[in-house]
């Protein structure tokens, strides 16, 4: 077979992906929605308007703020941090990247051991800020109206990811940026009311929309990715509103999105079909309970267990080593993280915290706490190392193991539990979310209006105009 047949080759014939996706988007009703998808995709509202708040304290934010408040126009949505009103688009790929900006929004679960655990989509954040932006630009859309808007997109988004071959992340494309594309799209596409061509239009435009590689994890270009795919999305359907044209069956066939970007879709996975069962349900969606990948969490956890219950303290330490698969040690890539974007992407970096501070936050995720001398001399008493054993076991969990060698000669070791602290087998309470959200507008919001922003987001489906929760951001 030629490289270019095998490129095709996992792609079912005859597939009709873009229409059912379309289909879905336009006859879905909020009676549709499960009971328990409205609940989780509470705490998902919770959890993102909190990193909203927290993203807009980083540079990245303030620089991409800057840009659309000089570029300037219409005055639909508002510009995160400011009283500014701007084009919602525009509003959209800054409330984006400020979701993501602290990769602690919460992560696609797969239970599908093709899937390399871990490595789907951020599903909220997208189709979030996408029907955020676009009820401010309606005007006076409701709780019900928006939380259905958010869920289509969410439900959209996942199965496109779940349904796409892991060759797409493997390759290296971003997810969050190329199937957020998606989400957000649909979500925008819900509120806009499209039906029928223009729909489909919209999925054509937005699959070309769609991008993000992996080269810029542990750069401000990483959270932007997600930022674009809100900022395309909305775009999408506002030029697919207006009648601008695209191939209305984008993920379909050879040339199709879904090809091009992932080299196919498991055909035994299409029947699952859109909302008949909700991914959001089942297989379910990780909250994460610290700011960076979450493929490090497991460890962070069993770093947090041994330094505790040993009392180990930071002089004690001579050397940790963590023995892991190439599921993690590759995309978690850096060996001493330098900043706090690299620092998401460091087990060096997310333990030495733990070590130091025994815990791993907003606070410890900061440029000035990583570039410490204290931080960079614990870095370097760290390794990692690939071990064939867990490496033979496959990437269905996020296996990994710790050995902390102190300096009196005794060895600490343990290894990580596969339940996951804020995945759907152990989830974090709804007090845990709020304390999450909390920390996330330490410095930024008061008290009291934190507490305004979580009951507004409980009560988001008896809001007469769930735009306003914008304003309550600011």
């Amino acid at each position: 077979m030629s490289v270019m047949q095998n490129a095709f080759a996992e792609m079912p014939e005859g597939t009709t992906i873009t229409e059912e996706a379309a289909r879905f988007v336009e006859t879905v009703t909020f009676e549709d929605i499960p009971e328990e998808a409205l609940t989780i995709g509470k705490r998902c509202l919770i959890d993102a308007l909190g990193l909203y708040v927290a993203g807009s304290e980083e540079h990245s934010v303030h620089i991409l703020a800057q840009e659309a408040e000089y570029v300037g126009g219409r005055e639909e949505s508002r510009l995160l941090g400011s009283t500014l009103r701007v084009p919602a688009a525009m509003a959209a790929r800054v409330l984006g990247t400020a979701g993501h900006a602290h990769d602690w929004d919460d992560s696609q679960v797969s239970i599908d051991p093709a899937h390399i655990y871990g490595l789907l989509t951020h599903p909220t954040i997208p189709p979030l800020s996408s029907a955020l932006v676009t009820a401010q630009s309606l005007g006076a859309v409701s709780g019900r109206d928006f939380m259905l808007a958010f869920l289509t997109g969410f439900e959209v988004e996942c199965k496109i990811s779940e349904w796409m071959l892991p060759r797409h992340y493997m390759q290296g494309m971003h997810s969050s940026g190329t199937v957020g594309t998606i989400g957000a799209y649909a979500a925008a596409a819900k509120l806009l009311g499209l039906k029928g061509d223009e729909l489909r239009w919209g999925f054509g435009i937005a699959a070309s929309f769609a991008a993000g590689i992996r080269c810029n994890f542990g750069t401000m270009t990483k959270p932007l990715h997600v930022g674009r795919a809100c900022e395309n999305g909305v775009t999408a359907a506002m030029l697919a509103k207006r009648g601008f044209t695209a191939d209305p069956n984008a993920f379909d066939g050879p040339w199709g999105f879904m090809a091009v970007q992932g080299g196919g879709a498991s055909p035994e996975k299409l029947s699952q079909g859109f909302g008949k069962t909700w991914t959001i349900v089942n297989p379910g969606v990780s909250i994460k309970p610290y700011p960076c990948g979450v493929l490090t969490h497991p460890t962070i956890d069993l770093m947090l267990k041994l330094v505790s219950e040993a009392d180990v303290q930071p002089e004690d330490i001579d050397t940790v080593t963590v023995h892991a698969g190439s599921n993690i040690l590759k995309p978690i890539r850096y060996p001493i993280a330098q900043n706090h974007l690299q620092a998401k992407f460091s087990l060096p970096a997310a333990l030495s915290m733990i070590a130091l501070a025994r815990q791993a936050g907003k606070v410890e995720f900061s440029d000035d706490f990583v570039a410490s001398d204290a931080m960079q001399d614990m870095q370097r008493r760290m390794r990692t190392e690939l071990d064939p054993e867990i490496e033979a076991q496959g990437f269905d969990k996020m296996r990994s193991r710790i050995t902390i060698r102190l300096k009196d000669g005794r060895e600490i070791s343990g290894w990580a539990d596969e339940r996951y602290r804020g995945g759907p087998e152990n989830p974090l309470s709804d007090s845990e979310v709020e304390d999450k959200f909390r920390s996330c507008c330490a410095g930024v919001l008061e008290a009291d209006q934190q507490d305004a922003l979580i009951a507004q987001a409980w009560a988001v489906l008896d809001m007469t105009d769930a735009g306003q929760l914008a304003d309550s951001l600011q």
